[in-house]
């Protein structure tokens, strides 16, 4: 089978599309003929080995060498310890818990973490569903549900995980705000946000308004500006952005927490297939739908990887096989 290969930390340049042996499914495992994936910004991170947590466990040489975290695609055999899914069912999700490979023509993956793709979904939507569908939802669910008549803001509102997030905020009864680019302004508005900003033109911390909840994908600002912009009791949640913000909200959280009566959490990833169910009865409600900017071949993986990097995607980079 081809497959995107890398044995080397570096720029996407160091991605190589070669011939590998085919995979076989261990007995908790299926084998997926993967029709697509997409590309997330943790992909990008392994592939640079930047920041250095990313190489957390393999510090010299990558510990996978084919990457691809969301799947969606046919599977074609089944370990004899699956009983959930069978040969021809169509099926999708975060296999970044068992082994990533998604970059490929076929991938073996455990049964239980991937779900029934619903019919009236394309593949290609299917794969852009899973590890960014499930942040937004799990990061918007950290403090308990969001309520109807809540401020939301979202800062990275127009990437895949934010596209997301406001979808399901606005599903969930938010007055919603999102914070992104000039050019991703027209993608938020469509998605239903009722107030944008534009980052590189208005500071979101600073004008005066506070907010009840915080969903963080880009965290660029200090956690003590964002703090500020929190109401009483307001909750800030981090799912991506620098190891120095993070690191920063860490330290700070109990003192934060303590003076200002404000919640600061930093989101850590759990893809598992109950959230993945969930995000498909949304899906199926209408309530979300998936945002592609744009699709790729498997041989442009390294393309698709800068595109993403270079933080111009609105939603989802989706790579078909």
């Amino acid at each position: 089978m081809k497959a995107m290969i890398y044995r080397k930390y570096g720029s996407p340049d160091v991605l190589k599309f070669e011939e590998v042996p085919k995979p076989i499914p261990d007995d908790d495992e299926v084998l997926i003929r993967v029709r697509a994936s997409s590309v997330n910004s943790w992909d990008w991170d392994l592939v640079r080995g930047r920041p250095y947590l990313a190489r957390i466990g393999a510090f010299r040489k990558p510990r996978h060498r084919i990457l691809g975290a969301d799947v969606a695609g046919e599977v074609e055999a089944v370990g004899r310890d699956v009983t959930q899914l069978q040969p021809g069912d169509e099926a999708f999700g975060d296999i970044s818990g068992c082994g990533w490979g998604g970059f490929a023509e076929y991938v073996c993956a455990r049964a239980d973490v991937l779900a029934l793709k619903p019919a009236s979904v394309t593949f290609e939507e299917a794969a852009a569903l899973p590890q960014a569908g499930v942040l937004a939802l799990q990061g918007l669910r950290a403090s308990g549900p969001i309520q109807a008549g809540q401020s939301v803001l979202i800062n990275g509102a127009g990437g895949g995980v934010g596209t997301f997030a406001i979808q399901m905020a606005k599903s969930f009864g938010a007055e919603v705000t999102g914070v992104d680019s000039t050019e991703k302004l027209d993608t938020m508005r469509s998605l239903g946000a009722d107030h944008v900003i534009d980052y590189t033109q208005t500071d979101f911390t600073s004008g005066g308004r506070q907010y009840d909840f915080m969903l963080d994908v880009a965290a660029f600002r200090s956690v003590f500006d964002c703090a500020r912009a929190l109401s009483t009791n307001g909750t800030y949640v981090i799912v991506g952005g620098s190891t120095a913000r993070i690191a920063q909200a860490m330290a700070m959280k109990p003192l934060i927490s303590a003076f200002r009566s404000k919640k600061i959490s930093l989101l850590l990833h759990k893809p598992n297939k109950t959230d993945l169910d969930s995000l498909k009865e949304l899906l199926q409600a209408g309530d979300v739908v998936p945002v592609i900017d744009r699709q790729y071949a498997l041989s442009e993986v390294p393309e698709a990887l800068r595109y993403l990097g270079d933080g111009h995607a609105r939603g989802k980079v989706v790579i078909r096989v």
